[in-house]
């Protein structure tokens, strides 16, 4: 067999969607979406999108970048994925090596990777010296068999939007992002700060449904929201959900959420997920309460190259 690691092209998409869908079937993947990763990534990830090539057929794949958007220098992300049918071959250890050689040649000191929560990935990851941090779940929701709850009532002075509402200008839902976004754990901080490669990045991503994705406007902005992407075929996913500091509590996200998902299966769509770190009990609780169960657990790792 004659492995190799390279950069993806163009004519890669169908296969690297396949490795994908069956790596992470939680995850919204097209390939117009990759086509977006490549060109719209900003100059300062020294972004690449690998791919592990075994006898002329892609079996693998990884996106790897420096984290530009942390406020600490020297962080790097890379996801490497092998096709179920392929493990044991060797793609694996080959296409971290090329990502973290990238990484490190870009100055990046720390990696971190996401492992599926089984014992053969997370002897893997251990094997390269990966250490685990925090665990993750992706959740499912049957959308198409699901009990939705009914619309829930707002506050008085709050009203629902959709992304599409602020097709002309959409500032107020960057700030609300900014905000929600600057609070959700993790261990490599986000800073959105930058409205230009928000709307590079977040708002022209050709996943996000501006129609499905959720808003609850109050005192004259975004307070709540909550940002679906889908495949444009049956799969939802939630990308992000969250709430002002000043107007949490209030049950804003929930009602945003069981907007969007009660007109997301209007338009078709059957399966719905979303992902919470486990720590982040709140939305746990609130994706138990939609019908979301556990299906997927993943766990945190990092690697110190220096």
């Amino acid at each position: 067999m004659t492995l190799i690691v390279r950069d993806f092209r163009p004519e890669d998409a169908p296969a690297v969607v396949r490795v994908r869908r069956a790596s992470v079937q939680a995850a919204v993947t097209t390939e117009e979406a990759l086509h977006f990763a490549v060109r719209s990534a900003h100059p300062a990830s020294k972004y690449r999108m690998l791919v592990a090539e075994a006898d002329g057929e892609v079996i693998g794949t990884s996106h790897v970048s420096l984290a530009y958007d942390s406020d600490e220098p020297g962080q790097a992300r890379l996801n490497p994925h092998v096709h179920p049918d392929h493990k044991g071959k060797g793609a694996g250890s080959a296409i971290l090596r090329a990502a973290e050689e990238h990484v490190a040649a870009q100055g990046a000191t720390s990696v971190f990777t996401w492992v599926n929560d089984e014992p053969a990935s997370l002897a893997f990851a251990a094997r390269r010296g990966y250490s685990p941090l925090r665990s993750a779940h992706f959740q499912r929701l049957d959308l198409a068999g699901a009990t939705l709850p009914e619309p829930l009532k707002l506050p008085a002075g709050c009203a629902l939007a959709t992304a599409a509402d602020f097709a002309g200008g959409p500032r107020p839902v960057f700030e609300a992002d900014a905000e929600a976004t600057s609070d959700e754990p993790g261990d490599v901080g986000t800073n959105l700060d930058d409205y230009e490669d928000w709307l590079n990045h977040t708002w022209h991503h050709p996943c996000l449904d501006h129609g499905l994705s959720t808003l609850v406007v109050a005192d004259g902005r975004i307070v709540a929201f909550t940002l679906a992407h889908t495949d444009g075929d049956t799969t939802y996913l939630s990308a992000m959900t969250g709430s002002l500091r000043d107007y949490r509590g209030r049950g804003l996200a929930k009602a945003a959420k069981t907007d969007s998902l009660r007109r997301a299966r209007a338009a078709g769509y059957t399966d719905a997920f979303t992902n919470n770190d486990a720590g982040n009990e709140p939305m746990l609780a609130v994706n138990t309460w939609f019908g979301y169960r556990i299906c997927v657990s993943e766990v945190r790792h990092v690697r110190e190259l220096t």
